[in-house]
């Protein structure tokens, strides 16, 4: 902890020579990429929604592949889950649009040779946000599934409710997918000299007992071979982080440009 604490402290040091911004511009700035990253939401929720029977037949399919109906006990229900769907798949829509509004925000605080990193950020935090969803599509809902209603519940008639299920379904989805991110949040931490390459592999430990533990509560089957199924790839995106943190920290680029200078 001590040695984050202090590399945190260099970084900031280390970029005290940028252009500044006052309190007021920061929020002026932040209250400009908010109303643009919402109006993006809007628009990519109004395309989505003109598809929420596909959205909808996308939720259900994993339900019918094992003959087991949604149901619902409030009027509103399906509008929700109409609504739901089509928010979730409005924002995967504008992602890119939004992300570029993140990077717009935090790029004041870069140096130049580090605002190159836009397309790749950009590429990548798409990408892995719908490689987990995917992951959690394809394997672990419906094996989730199984193991909860065809297993422990096979004695008793089971009645999913559409709220149930959509919170249940929402859960995995996106939270494999934020999961699936975490080689850009090391990306991010190492750019700026926080972590370095050593660091993650020093610490690898504490990374593993930390990866279970969140494994363990994201996972929503109570079986280990459930949790090594969340905790495997993420351990394995650990690494592409450390890979990332080793091409990308400062002292690295800091060698190959002295490098190419002599």
């Amino acid at each position: 902890m001590a040695d984050i604490v202090d590399n945190v402290k260099a970084a900031i040091s280390d970029r005290a020579e940028l252009p500044g911004m006052s309190l007021m511009e920061h929020l002026g700035e932040l209250r400009k990429r908010l109303i643009h990253a919402t109006v993006y939401l809007l628009v990519g929720f109004v395309v989505a929604y003109a598809f929420h029977e596909r959205l909808y037949g996308f939720v259900q399919a994993p339900l019918d592949k094992l003959g087991i109906a949604l149901n619902f006990t409030h009027p509103t229900d399906g509008l929700n889950l109409y609504l739901k769907t089509s928010l979730v798949g409005g924002a995967i829509l504008a992602s890119p649009f939004i992300l570029y509004q993140i990077w717009l925000f935090i790029s004041p605080g870069m140096y130049a040779n580090e605002k190159r990193y836009v397309v790749p950020f950009m590429f990548a935090t798409v990408s892995l946000f719908l490689a987990g969803g995917w992951f959690g599509y394809h394997y672990v809902l419906p094996g989730a599934i199984k193991v909860l209603v065809l297993q422990f519940g096979h004695r008793f008639h089971p009645i999913l409710t559409i709220e149930d299920y959509t919170g249940f379904f929402m859960a995995v989805i996106l939270g494999l997918g934020i999961t699936f991110e975490l080689p850009i949040l090391i990306f991010f931490l190492a750019l700026f000299g926080i972590v370095d390459a050593k660091f993650l592999l020093k610490h690898i430990r504490y990374a593993i007992l930390i990866i279970f533990v969140i494994a363990a509560v994201i996972c929503p089957t109570p079986d280990p071979i459930g949790m090594c199924l969340f905790a495997t790839p993420m351990l394995v995106l650990y690494f592409a982080g450390v890979a990332v943190a080793f091409l990308v920290h400062p002292a690295r680029r800091k060698a190959k440009e002295l490098k190419k200078a002599a």
